[in-house]
């Protein structure tokens, strides 16, 4: 044993070692939180300066799985319904492991517990909470769990949720503290990142708006201007399917005029009615109207099938009920995709107004050419009738009076041949200044109005109405007697479909490329009977052979019957 005195001297030793070590841990611990903050101002500065939202998402997942010391890591988008989460970005779990789980969650169980009650939520072992009801099959194992909100400014964007901290421990107050201010940062990165899509995105719409107006003052021809706005809509939409529609005059239907994306053949020439259809109920109504899923809505007609594949979609009208509503753009996205929001309908709808403007004053400006063109020829007409012919008049009545002093037969009539060329020069500047006089367009209508009004009078003798397809320029190409033969055999097709076929679907397809004119009747009937009298169809055929045309009889592969009427847009 040592003596009293070595006793004493060990004593205050082993108390300074100990105080020693105290500070040691202190330290440590202060050097630990100076780490942590340095980590934490880093992943600020991170997540900050990322402008794009995607990228910010996984920033911000990645920062907080590094500042808690998490195994698993994810953010959760919460959808406009404010119940459902509508992304998922995950860190912790390969594309491998993803594709065996099955659909990212939704946000059930503990997940959407922090929707529901959206405060800081720590677990030591998930299992044990209310809301839990395990975990999808081949979902890895976890048990400690971390969640806090992330608002951007006073609204809820979504969730982080950090399970299973490294080293078998519990997640901590401190790690609450750190996320939480992490949530802050993600909130102010992510408000950023929208706002910069959202002007580029206005931007993006301001060029489009900038291009088409443009196209139109330049005097681009309609059907490109139409292509310019489907096309410019459907790529800043994200759209597989992009359409634009026109009324087809005083008839109440729309010809779709231009489709591009997917299955656009099925789209492109399509004659539409007010109802049974999103693009008839957006110009019936003059606003927009949106669809989740139009594959399967109930308010649009299944005949002719045109969209397969296809899921959400908005019918936006070009202009206004006020200013008229001049058309209808069509947009789809595919099966699955993102519903279009409140905010893209808007934009939308202000760029289709936008577009309205300027075809409005690209109308007027050739209005405007187009009066100046007949005032010009008014001019020319007047000129003509009280110059020129006045002093023709003039110089032929001298010649017929000077004539009477000419004694020589051959000179006396070579004086009257020379005044019966005036007078018929006189008739031919009178039948000119008549065609300059003469306005174009005697009110009549034209091909397509008249076809759309032939289909609409033989919808109740059939019994349904026969969809409508239309290609080409019906009413510039086709001269006015190929249009009435056209109408004739029409409505004859029609009359023997709903006399002899019993059919219940019938489609009529009328094209023009400019040197033919196809006319194509297609009915799901009986068929043409092998003994049957044929007293139609050889009245068909006639007109098409007087044309220079011809007539066809086929049986589509479902049966039933299609005629194809083939006539040259000019006659020989």
């Amino acid at each position: 044993m040592g003596s009293p005195e070595e006793a004493r001297v060990r004593l205050p030793q082993l108390r300074l070692d100990e105080l020693l070590e105290e500070l040691q841990a202190r330290l440590d611990a202060a050097r630990g939180t100076r780490d942590r903050v340095h980590s934490l101002l880093e992943a600020v500065l991170s997540v900050g300066r990322e402008l794009d939202l995607e990228q910010a998402l996984r920033s911000i997942v990645e920062a907080a799985a590094v500042l808690v010391d998490a195994e698993y890591a994810a953010l959760g988008v919460i959808g406009p319904d404010g119940r459902r989460l509508s992304a998922f970005h995950t860190v912790g779990v390969s594309e491998e492991q993803i594709a065996r789980i099955g659909p990212f969650p939704e946000g059930h169980g503990i997940l959407g517990e922090l929707i529901r009650h959206p405060e800081p939520l720590r677990l030591a072992k998930i299992c044990d909470h209310a809301s839990s009801y395990g975990f999808p099959a081949h979902h890895p194992p976890m048990n400690t769990f971390l969640g806090v909100p992330i608002r951007v400014r006073d609204q809820v964007f979504g969730n982080l949720y950090l399970t299973e901290k490294r080293g078998g421990g519990e997640f901590d107050e401190d790690d609450v503290s750190v996320t939480l201010t992490l949530a802050v940062a993600a909130g102010v990165a992510i408000d950023n990142a929208r706002l910069y899509a959202e002007s580029r995105l206005r931007e993006r719409w301001l060029r489009a708006n900038a291009e088409i107006t443009h196209s139109l003052m330049s005097g681009g021809a309609p059907t490109e201007v139409l292509g310019l706005i489907a096309e410019r809509a459907g790529e800043i939409t994200q759209s597989a399917l992009a359409a634009v529609a026109l009324p087809m005059g005083d008839t109440g239907t729309l010809a779709v005029e231009i489709a591009v994306g997917m299955d656009a053949e099925a789209h492109r020439g399509l004659v539409l009615s007010p109802d049974k259809n999103l693009m008839g109920l957006a110009f019936s109504r003059a606003v927009p109207v949106t669809s989740t899923d139009i594959t399967h809505d109930q308010r649009i007609s299944p005949e002719p099938p045109r969209f397969g594949g296809l899921g959400p979609a908005v019918a936006v009208p070009i202009g206004t009920g006020e200013a008229g509503v001049r058309g209808v753009v069509l947009l789809a996205r595919e099966a699955g995709g993102p519903v279009f929001s409140g905010t893209e309908t808007e934009t939308l709808q202000s760029f289709a107004a936008q577009a309205a403007v300027a075809m409005e004053l690209a109308e007027r400006r050739r209005d405007a050419e187009q009066i100046a063109v007949l005032e010009d020829r008014d001019r020319i007409a007047r000129d003509l009738h009280d110059l020129a012919i006045q002093r023709l008049f003039a110089t032929g009545m001298t010649l017929q009076s000077a004539g009477r002093f000419i004694d020589h037969a051959e000179a006396s009539e070579r004086v009257v041949r020379a005044v019966d060329d005036l007078d018929e020069t006189i008739k031919i500047i009178r039948s000119t200044i008549f065609g300059l006089r003469t306005r174009e367009g005697g009110g009549e209508s034209g091909l397509r109005a008249r076809t759309v009004r032939v289909v609409g009078e033989a919808a109740p003798v059939l019994g349904f109405a026969p969809s409508v397809r239309m290609e080409g320029l019906l009413d510039t190409d086709v001269p006015k007697e190929i249009a009435d033969h056209v109408v004739a055999v029409l409505s004859e097709a029609l009359t023997n479909i709903a006399r002899h076929a019993r059919a219940t679907r019938a489609e009529v397809a009328l094209a023009t490329d400019g040197r033919d004119v196809r006319l194509t009747v297609t009915d799901n009937g009986v068929g043409l009977p092998a003994d049957g009298r044929r007293s139609g169809l050889r009245n068909m055929a006639e007109r098409a052979e007087q044309m220079g045309g011809r007539l066809e009889t086929q049986e589509p592969e479902g049966g039933g019957t299609r005629l194809v009427w083939r006539v040259p847009a000019r006659k020989a």
